[in-house]
């Protein structure tokens, strides 16, 4: 957040620096360091604020389902929450109530739980 906050100053600060840099030129458009700035900076405010951040939540995801262990307490992206009972490769069985268990994806797995949350509610 900090790399972002000072790409934009810094963008902030060039930019008007080559708009008074142009003044004396014909109005032709932007030269062309002006284009290689104005692309550069497209580039890395796309990086910061999509790529990244993206990237980021998926390698968290991928964690946290390859880390799923019986008895881990779980929220399913549907907002289903549940002890798990039994662990495969792709699903994942969740005990919802006493006796009630249900087959679920490891994908549909949004959150895991603190121990005991399931008791508390």
């Amino acid at each position: 957040m900090k790399t972002m906050k000072l790409l934009i100053a810094g963008l902030l600060t060039v930019m008007p620096a080559l708009a008074l840099a142009q003044e004396g030129a014909p109005a032709g458009g932007m030269g062309v360091i002006g284009q290689v700035i104005f692309f550069a900076g497209f580039i890395a405010i796309f990086y910061f604020l999509i790529w990244r951040p993206q990237s980021k939540r998926a390698k968290e995801h991928k964690a946290l389902m390859s880390g799923l262990n019986k008895g881990d307490e779980v929220v399913t992206s549907g907002g289903v929450a549940g002890r798990i009972t039994k662990v495969a490769d792709d699903f994942i069985v969740l005990e919802v109530a006493d006796n009630v268990e249900i087959k679920v994806q490891k994908v549909a797995v949004a959150t895991a739980l603190p121990k005991g949350t399931l008791k508390d509610i």
